[in-house]
């Protein structure tokens, strides 16, 4: 029976489902993406500095030292991970056109090209001479004027995560130009003799000119707002994605590929993590800007609060495996526990196994529903602020969910409960399941 069901999913789900993570598009997505993960794990400890004041004593010296400097804390954010799309998109464009064979630098380049000719500058027109004889008798208004930056500006919003789906399109668009014109043999070739790096920079010349063309005449000449309609296309799908049903569907195909030996999280972060970036980059623009945080499905909100330790909410296994009887439980216990603090949990979900193991799969499936449900209520209510930051993924579960949370301690006991929850669901299953190799053991020691 249970073979059967397998064989289904299989064919019907899994394979399909792990193949259209590996689409050369998608893939392009979470490559250019990830790439982009070191700058937002940075610049959101820059963050986590810059609001510490908001839990340290005031009386600190520390504390006011912050406070005077916020402002100069916060510039490294706001020119990395407040316009993280400027940089996922040269990703992008660079891992696509390698998946053609094609110059992946030149790939890059004029993905990003195609993107900043979505962002068209606004010009800043010059005071009226009614507001400069006012200003003249007014000190303060001539400072402000003063300060007011004239000529052409750039609508920074569209480089962050507000830009993200238009980046992702511009660089699918430029790279697949590139790639007929390499195809179709339009473009301008070069002797032999001539240097890799030179033929093709001049290779580049015909893909540069069509993408330069075609997007600047849209944006710029016929001025539509690309970014404004497709705002307002996705608006819906973000607002989705920030849902409980939202997070109880992930959270479930997480673990349910898992449980059936295809990596989850690689498949669902394919899909739900521009929708992530776009959410968590909106708590942490309101944070910055004095707003109300209102997201909560960010996905520091999975990593902190349902995945701990690891998809299945790992660290909770590990603990039971020390509590076990069987030679092979405790040995896999004192192996894997140090891992799955840190959030490494491969060792665990195959040295369990996890994968098709009809005792473990069930706990491996409810526990981070059960997290799921617990931490979006604790969140919704005001019990713990809502994710801004992504810590560091290989950082203990408390630690990291306070530095998350704009350093919530609130978040860290949260954390603590529900990894102690995890041990007490986990408990019976792996109790059962220890029963089941101490008996293998007694027979291969019967059998010697």
């Amino acid at each position: 029976m249970m073979d059967n069901i397998t064989d289904f999913l299989d064919k019907h789900l899994s394979t399909p489902m792990a193949k259209m993570a590996e689409q050369r598009h998608l893939k392009a997505i979470r490559d250019g993406i990830i790439s982009t993960l070191p700058i937002i794990i940075v610049a959101s400890m820059f963050m986590v500095i810059a609001f510490l004041p908001n839990s340290l004593p005031e009386s600190w010296g520390f504390t006011q030292w912050v406070i005077t400097n916020q402002d100069k804390i916060l510039l490294p954010y706001r020119m990395s991970m407040y316009i993280m799309t400027l940089y996922a998109v040269f990703g992008i464009g660079n891992s696509l056109a390698k998946s053609y064979d094609l110059d992946g630098l030149s790939g890059g380049i004029l993905a990003e090209l195609a993107y900043l000719l979505t962002i068209v500058p606004s010009m800043v027109a010059e005071p009226s001479e009614e507001l400069l004889q006012l200003a003249s008798q007014h000190p303060e208004l001539a400072e402000y004027l003063d300060q007011v930056p004239l000529g052409f500006q750039m609508p920074m919003l569209n480089l962050g995560a507000g830009g993200m789906f238009i980046g992702i399109l511009a660089s699918f668009f430029a790279v697949e130009v590139y790639r007929l014109t390499q195809k179709s043999g339009f473009k301008i070739s070069m002797p032999d003799q001539v240097p890799a790096s030179v033929a093709r920079s001049f290779e580049a010349l015909t893909p540069t000119a069509i993408v330069l063309l075609l997007v600047s005449a849209i944006t710029m000449w016929l001025e539509i707002d690309v970014h404004g309609l497709i705002a307002n296309l996705i608006t819906p799908l973000i607002t989705a994605s920030d849902s409980l049903p939202s997070v109880l569907l992930l959270t479930f195909l997480n673990s349910f590929f898992w449980v059936f030996g295809i990596h989850g999280a690689s498949i669902v972060g394919s899909i739900a993590r521009p929708l992530w970036l776009v959410l968590l980059e909106e708590n942490a623009t309101a944070l910055v800007s004095g707003n109300a945080v209102t997201n909560i499905a960010a996905e520091p909100f999975y990593q902190w609060f349902i995945y701990i330790g690891g998809s299945g909410a790992t660290i909770g296994l590990a603990i039971c495996f020390l509590l076990t009887r069987s030679k092979y439980g405790k040995t896999l216990g004192k192996t894997t526990i140090i891992p799955t603090l840190f959030n490494i949990n491969e060792p665990i979900v195959f040295g369990a196994p996890i994968i098709m193991n009809p005792v473990l799969m069930i706990p491996f499936i409810f526990v981070p529903l059960l997290n799921a449900v617990i931490a979006w209520f604790a969140t919704s209510l005001g019990f713990v602020n809502p994710v801004v930051a992504s810590a560091p993924w290989t950082l203990p579960g408390p630690i990291g969910a306070f530095l998350a949370t704009n350093s919530d301690w609130r978040a860290l006991v949260l954390n603590v409960l529900l990894i102690i929850l995890s041990v007490i669901i986990y408990y019976p299953f792996v109790k059962k399941y220890d029963q089941q190799l101490l008996k293998q053991e007694s027979e291969e020691n019967t059998i010697e």
